[in-house]
């Protein structure tokens, strides 16, 4: 049972269209309202419940962030010359 009001304003051509669609669909304007509000909640909880894994995702991920070490401060600045290096061992150029 419905119990509760909720009163907004809205453009006079968003009016006319909501009543043309619930014209054509032989419904109450009430009822086209709850579909849409409906629908609305429905894609707020999808995108809640992508927001509740992202979160769980990265709880999980956090116990490796900045655990590998190799022991070189200077690794990535010299990332270009490991590679090549490796790549010279590996294909012998």
């Amino acid at each position: 049972m419905k119990t509760e009001v909720y009163s907004y304003r809205l453009t006079s051509a968003r009016k006319a269209s909501l009543e043309r669609a619930a014209r054509r669909r032989k419904l109450k304007i009430a009822h086209v309202l709850d579909m849409a509000v409906d629908d609305w909640l429905a894609r707020q909880a999808d995108e809640i419940a992508d927001d509740e894994e992202q979160k769980r995702l990265h709880k999980k991920a956090e116990r490796y962030i900045g655990v590998f070490s190799s022991g070189d401060p200077t690794r990535s600045s010299r990332v270009r010359e490991i590679v090549r290096e490796r790549l010279a061992k590996k294909y012998g150029r």
